[in-house]
């Protein structure tokens, strides 16, 4: 399965990279640093799975939601963010995201989503 990765922080994404590379099944496809280069990156390399930041420095994870949710592109989405209040949440599950989780909480959670996610393949 292919994997974008969305986030401002060389340091977080590389963080999910290794993460990820440790579960049998996934290759990861691209990085994106800002919502423009997210929404680039999608349709460029249809990935099967996106991590998302919320807050980047030239959009947000919303807008790129947003988009995906106007094209209707079947992508399984992951919001980690620091960012976890409520009203957040609401807003990208309203918007299609399937996961929503708090970076410093629910790294690990994020990471057993991903092995239940290869196993349904």
């Amino acid at each position: 399965m292919k994997v974008l990765i969305v986030d401002d922080s060389n340091i977080l994404r590389k963080r999910i990279i290794d993460s990820i590379s440790k579960i049998p099944g996934y290759e990861i496809s691209g990085e994106a640093g800002t919502s423009i280069e997210a929404i680039k990156l999608l349709n460029k390399l249809n990935p099967d799975v996106m991590i998302l930041d919320i807050r980047m420095p030239d959009g947000s994870g919303i807008d790129v939601l947003k988009d995906i949710y106007v094209k209707q592109t079947s992508v399984v989405t992951i919001v980690l963010t620091n960012y976890p209040m409520r009203q957040y949440r609401e807003k990208c599950m309203e918007l299609g995201a399937d996961y929503f989780f708090d970076k410093s909480t629910d790294f690990d959670r994020m990471t057993d989503v991903m092995k239940t996610l290869i196993i349904k393949v």
